[in-house]
């Protein structure tokens, strides 16, 4: 893939990126800094994909990780911030039940989840994108599902 075939995938992508992101993140700044990054990152690795039809699926991946990556940072900066002032913080994401729900799910579940759910993949391209295997991805997706149902069932 040549450097102009790369900016035009990435800008088809660029809003499935963002939607992605936001998902992880529940912020809109921190999303558009991480998809910046991410298409930044992808840019400087080109040399790496090694089949182009797998583009979107390795931008995602690039996505995900850095998303983790931003969550470890803003966990450490809440940390700190707690330590400085002693106090709760009020948090301005939207406090919707499945929004709250799916943000506290644990990692693996919550990565098949958004994948599948709200970034439209298939069980074969989560998988890939998450680099497990199908039927892992598939036994996830159904933990997920239960806890999901579990936690939003009590609320009702």
């Amino acid at each position: 893939m040549n450097k102009k075939e790369f900016v035009r995938q990435a800008k088809i992508i660029k809003n499935q990126l963002y939607k992605t992101a936001y998902l992880y993140l529940g912020n809109e700044a921190n999303a558009l800094d991480v998809v910046d990054e991410t298409i930044y990152k992808g840019y400087k690795a080109l040399w790496q994909l090694r089949e182009e039809e797998y583009f979107t699926t390795w931008m995602t991946r690039i996505l995900i990780n850095e998303c983790k990556k931003e969550l470890k940072r803003l966990s450490r900066i809440k940390c700190q911030e707690s330590l400085v002032t002693k106090q709760s913080q009020d948090y301005d994401y939207d406090q919707l039940p499945l929004k709250e729900a799916i943000r506290s799910l644990p990692t693996q579940l919550k990565d098949v989840v958004i994948l599948r759910y709200f970034s439209g993949y298939t069980l074969a391209e989560a998988a890939k994108a998450l680099n497990i295997p199908q039927g892992t991805v598939v036994t996830r997706q159904r933990k997920a599902l239960k806890l999901l149902k579990l936690e939003l069932g009590e609320e009702e």
